[in-house]
């Protein structure tokens, strides 16, 4: 998921990431209980990507397009287990 969001500058980048991604793991728990049943409590990957937008722009496609592939190898992999 890439989002472009605008954050107040007294709020640090991991606290917001930390709430993004806590809230709406609950409300996905809550409107899709069928992924709890997998006895998987975590919803997103641990990690994230942080970025300013302007002259990054080539930057944040260049991510984008190669974090694509990851995540087809990613799915490879697993399905391969």
């Amino acid at each position: 998921m890439h989002l472009c969001v605008k954050i107040a500058p007294k709020l640090s980048v991991s606290e917001f990431m930390g709430y993004l991604k806590g809230k709406s793991a609950l409300m996905i728990f809550d409107r899709h209980p069928e992924f709890r049943q997998k006895g998987n409590r975590h919803f997103w990957a641990k990690g994230y990507y942080v970025n300013t937008v302007g002259r990054n722009e080539e930057e944040i496609k260049k991510y984008i397009k190669n974090q694509v592939e990851a995540d087809r190898i990613e799915d490879n992999i697993k399905q391969q287990s």
